[in-house]
């Protein structure tokens, strides 16, 4: 790949990601894939304006190691150095960068319940500072090509062809064109409008029905509103959170959710994949879950908390997004939850309450967005699924028809 391609797309990362401010520190949390990207990028957030730029790597056999030879108590305790670094974090809000490039079974016979028990004993501990932290920083989500994770997207392919043809499709996805930053002024420009005509039908409920059994009612919240494409920060800055996006989306009212759906792609949870499952709904609560492949890690994700097994949020993606039209199973949610509508359980997002910059984290939670320390994105899309709105006045508005915008 060209030095210069890889150089836009680092400089958009930095720019037009996380929108660097000049003195803001940088957190860049990455695998060991792609070390002369990440040379690259940490270059572009210091001329960006960066102040410090401080990289973690992780690697996925190391987390296997340490959940064979660690406690539970020693997994899950947060010690004081650590509790010290994340009050830090909350007084001097550094922007996050997040490459992904992790192989999708790469956790393939780790003792899961073991890690979810410690994740469940130190998040009461983390919580706080997470909260403190909520909408008040940039962050972004990208990606880079790992061999193994090229491998199952091109298992066809060589090592080294099926790495070079991994990056091509995860620059042409985050549109990393010529001008990247116009492609994305224009990108965040459509998905705005759509998300304005979404506000202005006054939907009460989204109805969800496909020729593959799918049939859920999901009610919405009443100050709730779509989004897309960039956000603003309580800081006021304008940040992009996820690249590649199609996606617009909302957070629905807890407790508001009734029938079944089924999920079109797999998912991948904790490095391990989740394939050809369904959950079924009941008062808002996923009650019933079955899956072919890896059932009991399904029912230990939505047990994590009270909050595991409400939703957290509706995103709408059309079929025919760039994405999807490549005709890949990435097998990572960043890609295949952009190709298709989807789901999320778990943790709902304050800032889609309309005026949430001037009401309080507890205050959002009390109008119906969910609390849960996963956030967990399933699809649901596909060519046989339609989508209606049932709005506050009784009207019934087609918004998906076939997978497919309607509007």
């Amino acid at each position: 790949m060209k030095i210069t391609i890889l150089r836009n797309y680092a400089r958009l990362i930095a720019r037009t990601g996380v929108n660097i401010q000049k003195g803001q520190d940088v957190i860049l949390r990455c695998g060991l894939d792609q070390p002369k990207f990440v040379e690259l990028l940490v270059d572009e957030c210091y001329k960006a304006g960066a102040r410090k730029v401080k990289v973690e790597f992780e690697y996925q056999p190391l987390v296997k190691l340490h959940v064979r030879h660690q406690t539970v108590t020693t997994m899950a305790k947060v010690e004081e150095w650590e509790k010290v670094r994340l009050q830090h974090y909350v007084d001097t809000l550094p922007c996050r960068i997040y490459l992904v490039s992790d192989d999708p079974d790469g956790l393939k016979g780790v003792n899961q319940a073991k890690m979810a028990k410690a994740d469940q004993k130190s998040w009461p501990v983390i919580k706080p500072y997470s909260d403190a932290m909520e909408n008040k920083y940039q962050w972004c989500i990208a990606a880079v090509p790992g061999a193994a994770w090229a491998k199952k997207v091109f298992p066809g392919l060589p090592k080294g062809r099926a790495m070079e043809k991994l990056w091509e499709m995860i620059l042409f996805t985050s549109r990393v064109t010529d001008d990247p930053v116009a492609a994305w002024e224009a990108h965040n420009k459509d998905l705005a409008s759509r998300c304005a005509w979404l506000n202005s039908l006054g939907i009460a409920e989204l109805h969800y029905k496909g020729d593959n059994g799918t049939d859920l009612t999901v009610g919405m919240i009443p100050e709730g509103e779509f989004k897309g494409g960039g956000d603003t920060s309580l800081k006021g800055i304008f940040f992009n959170p996820n690249i590649p996006t199609e996606e617009c989306f909302i957070s629905p009212m807890r407790g508001k959710a009734e029938g079944i759906v089924y999920a079109t792609k797999p998912l991948s949870y904790q490095g391990q994949l989740i394939e050809n499952f369904s959950v079924r709904f009941e008062n808002g609560k996923a009650v019933e879950v079955k899956a072919e492949k890896n059932q009991a890690l399904l029912e230990q994700m939505i047990a994590m908390d009270e909050g595991a097994a409400y939703l957290g949020e509706c995103a709408l993606v059309p079929v025919n997004s760039p994405i999807s039209e490549s005709g890949l199973l990435f097998w990572e949610t960043l890609f295949d939850e952009n190709a298709a509508c989807h789901l999320a359980l778990g943790m709902g997002f304050a800032d889609t309450i309309k005026g949430f910059e001037d009401k309080t984290l507890e205050e959002c939670r009390a109008l119906g967005i969910n609390d849960s320390m996963i956030h967990e994105d399933f699809m649901i899309g596909y060519e046989g699924l339609d989508i209606d709105a049932i709005t506050r006045d009784g009207k019934t508005v087609p918004v998906f028809r076939r997978g497919r915008w309607a509007f």
